[in-house]
């Protein structure tokens, strides 16, 4: 993707608002400007999109600490997963074949590395797709460029931070990111984002360290927690957003990684909460949670249960009979 289509592509990360391109002397684009004034600066074909434009402390860590492994990361990063004898290729195959990805259709990589899952992503899309990989660490982000520029499988880099993501309402059919969420201050966010970027129908794939109360006792959970502490992170299930279809989480690599996936659907899952309920209570799920009656006493609660027997009808069709019968008496007034 050339240059010239940055503005297309990419939207504030605060406000979803649109960017305009700003150009050098030379046609070439060295900024992008938001409606409200913030310039997001382009260097080297990087747009730095990264917000807040003051990062909070878990993210100016992560981003430390990738800025000075750069150089080093492709070449230890297989320790991981030798310590489990797992084989690193086959672990990242599994993960992004729970996207169900199909040629043609569009990605987003956010937290990329320097692109060591870049090459399997393309393997499903093909030429004609496209992958968007986003970092928060220049110098990793220049490595996952390099080895993507040696795919057919087009693709854009961007600095921007995940919880803030640059990129318009589903915009993508799917989401990947393994093996930084837990540095996250904003995770919940971060889901939720995730889930605003892709299509309904769409695929979301997201895992970190995370040692599973059933090992956390033996010696390797105790040994693992101590050298590294983001194994004692919690999966975060109470931040999957409603929309999420399909969910499950699985633990890889050694056993010690989750990987939740799930399918994008739209707003909350669909429930029919108002069939009427046979048996003694009767009504359905809703009027059962809408409507309770307060400052019933047990004796009165009773009372009613046993005439609603005798009548040979629920308690909900007894009381509705009964407001009904008063209502008609006293001329539509209770």
């Amino acid at each position: 993707m050339c240059s010239t289509e940055l503005s297309n592509v990419y939207r504030h990360p605060l406000n979803g608002t649109r960017l305009i391109s700003e150009t050098d002397p030379h046609g070439d684009i060295n900024a992008l400007l938001g409606k409200d004034g913030v310039k997001f600066f382009v260097s080297d074909g990087i747009p730095d999109l990264i917000w807040p434009r003051t990062l909070e402390a878990s993210e100016r860590q992560a981003q430390s600490i990738y800025e000075e492994v750069a150089d080093v990361y492709d070449k230890y990063i297989h320790l991981t997963f030798d310590t489990f004898r797992a084989d690193e290729i086959t672990e990242r195959t599994k993960m992004v074949e729970r996207l169900h990805l199909q040629s043609g259709q569009t990605v987003l990589e956010f937290g990329c590395g320097t692109g060591r899952t870049t090459a399997l992503l393309a393997e499903w899309l093909g030429a004609s797709g496209q992958i968007f990989l986003q970092e928060l660490a220049r110098p990793v982000l220049v490595k996952a460029r390099e080895k993507a520029q040696q795919l057919e499988t087009p693709t854009e880099v961007a600095l921007a931070n995940g919880s803030y993501l640059p990129m318009a309402d589903n915009s993508v059919d799917a989401v990947f990111h393994f093996g930084g969420l837990n540095m996250f201050s904003e995770i919940d966010r971060c889901l939720r984002e995730a889930v605003r970027v892709t299509k309904p129908g769409g695929r979301v794939v997201i895992g970190d360290e995370n040692m599973p109360i059933w090992l956390r006792e033996t010696e390797m959970g105790r040994v693992l927690m101590n050298s590294n502490p983001h194994y004692r992170c919690p999966v975060p299930f109470e931040h999957i957003p409603v929309e999420a279809r399909d969910v499950t989480c699985e633990w890889i690599i050694g056993g010690v990684f989750y990987v939740i996936s799930f399918t994008v659907g739209e707003g909350e899952p669909y429930a029919d909460l108002d069939f009427d309920i046979p048996g003694r209570r009767g009504g359905t799920h809703r009027t059962r949670y809408y409507g309770q009656l307060e400052g019933v006493s047990p004796e009165a609660k009773q009372r009613a249960q046993e005439q609603a027997q005798k009548s040979g009808v629920s308690l909900h069709t007894w009381l509705d009979q009964l407001i009904k019968a008063s209502s008609d008496t006293r001329g539509g007034e209770l």
